[in-house]
């Protein structure tokens, strides 16, 4: 397991937690908590992305002319 797979595990796995928190103590303070749902797909598919390798961003900003490697991209064959 590479660190970049780590850190997108990692980083899915605080999203989806603080998530949880704010609905267990209702700690956020937004006009709409339905965008706490938003926040709870990108750490889930950050989440997955960790053991599937594959990312759905990753893929758009491909698509739009970014090049992989990097921090975020496919460095390994």
């Amino acid at each position: 397991m590479t660190t970049e797979r780590v850190i997108r595990i990692v980083a899915g796995f605080f999203i989806m937690l603080s998530v949880c928190m704010s609905a267990i103590y209702n700690g956020s303070i937004l006009n709409e908590p339905g965008w706490l749902w938003f926040t709870l797909f990108v750490g889930a598919n950050l989440f997955q992305s960790g053991f599937t390798r594959w990312c759905l961003m990753e893929k758009i900003l491909i698509r739009l002319g970014v090049k992989p490697g990097g921090a975020c991209g496919s460095c390994e064959s």
